[in-house]
């Protein structure tokens, strides 16, 4: 069923506005108003080879499992339990797999033996318990009808690609990007000329100026003395 192929987590809410619960002793199933609850949500797993055919593992790791077990001594409904694994607890295959068939906008959940998940009501014990049966009055036909409600879709699987070469071939090519033109250059900027100019070199500082000349000597005297008893020495010019 279509509704199930795209659906990875699910709530089964009942004609009593009930979900579907696996109890907390792993074991049985019941019903419960509180659809917030971890127990009312339930794995979705599709059987390989068998198109269509599910089965729904619980919060608790367990599978939704129609039981040979009567619910009532003399009555034909039989009980609805959590299964472990076929691997690990060797019940039979069979017993955790369903067949969901649409009715209008719900649906109803068939065993392998032509059962219906049935949701009871009225009166204790039947009051929120859960077991697959063939109804046959009129009263009861509608408790074999659920609501499906996704809590989570299934997310696509490389399955889903296109893996083979034909399959690749047959394919509609995507058609190729647009070519993207390169924008024109930008105009040359138009420029005037300018007089060259050559900058001046800054002014010498004190340090590298040259020295000045220094003052040429005054013109030496040449005094002669003739060594004379108390004569003074007389300059010759």
């Amino acid at each position: 069923m279509e509704l199930f192929e795209r659906a990875k987590v699910v709530r089964l809410k009942s004609h009593h506005d009930k979900f579907l619960y696996a109890d907390e002793d792993e074991v049985h199933v019941t019903q419960d108003r509180n659809g917030a609850s971890p127990n009312a949500r339930w794995t979705v797993e599709r059987v390989p080879h068998s198109p269509g055919v599910v089965r729904f593992r619980g919060h608790y790791g367990h599978y939704l499992s129609a039981s040979n077990e009567p619910f009532l001594l003399g009555m034909t409904g039989r009980k609805v339990l959590q299964a472990a694994p076929p691997s690990q607890g060797g019940i039979a295959i069979s017993s955790v797999e369903w067949e969901p068939a649409k009715d209008g906008f719900q649906v109803r959940l068939k065993t392998r033996h032509g059962h219906f998940l049935r949701a009871n009501g009225g009166l204790p014990p039947w009051r929120n318990s859960v077991t697959h049966d063939v109804p046959h009055r009129t009263a009861t036909q509608d408790w074999v009808l659920w609501d499906v409600e996704i809590v989570q879709l299934l997310t696509p699987g490389p399955e889903h690609a296109v893996s083979s070469p034909a399959a690749a071939m047959s394919a509609p090519a995507s058609p190729p990007p647009p070519e993207l033109k390169k924008p024109p250059p930008p105009p040359a900027a138009h420029h005037r000329p300018t007089k060259s100019y050559t900058p001046k070199p800054p002014p010498p500082l004190e340090d590298d100026a040259p020295p000045k000349p220094a003052p040429a000597p005054a013109p030496s005297r040449l005094e002669v003395c003739h060594v004379t008893d108390q004569s003074p020495c007389v300059p010759l010019d």
